[in-house]
């Protein structure tokens, strides 16, 4: 396994649609393994593959189901971890209702911005078996795979705020830089 560099805006990979995945073979399992160790390095929550400068559909995600979307724990609830690993990700069903979640990116350092998603998904994908599979999200968890998901398409957090805000938080961005 290995730490990968965490491309950062406004790197042109990071604006590109990734490119689906026709199988899950052993690249795809080294890659989600090298994954998981720069997100654990990096302390992040969710992490793209286009953000480590591979521009394919795979994510990984880490989010435990029990935290609301400001990362609170929820009373009551088991805190139990919940890592995903997706390749080919679709949202199949997204709720009406929405919910606003402070954002930050691994890609867009030190800044932060509320972005509005539904509060609720389901997405379909593949595992890091190969096998299919369809789960629902809530809180936390759905903003997170809704924001890695969005890195596939070649968008940013950014990207669902005002252009005044976006561009002040891009330039502060590329100061902080990496």
């Amino acid at each position: 396994m290995a730490i990968l560099p965490i491309l950062v805006t406004p790197n042109p990979i990071l604006r590109k649609k990734a490119a689906f995945v026709p199988m899950v073979d052993n690249a795809i399992k080294k890659l989600l393994n090298d994954m998981i160790e720069t997100m654990d390095a990096e302390d992040g929550i969710g992490l793209a593959a286009p953000q480590v400068g591979v521009s394919k559909q795979v994510l990984i995600m880490n989010v435990p189901a029990n935290m609301t979307v400001n990362g609170e724990e929820i009373e009551g609830l088991e805190p139990t971890p919940e890592f995903y690993q997706m390749i080919n990700p679709e949202i199949i069903w997204a709720s009406e209702g929405l919910a606003s979640c402070e954002e930050g990116c691994l890609s867009v350092p030190g800044q932060y911005a509320a972005v509005l998603r539904p509060e609720k998904v389901r997405v379909r994908y593949l595992n890091e078996n190969g096998t299919p599979c369809e789960t629902d999200f809530s809180r936390l968890q759905a903003a997170c795979v809704q924001h890695e998901m969005d890195h596939l398409a070649g968008k940013l957090f950014v990207d669902y705020l005002s252009v005044m805000k976006r561009d002040m938080l891009l330039r502060k961005a590329q100061r902080v830089g990496r």
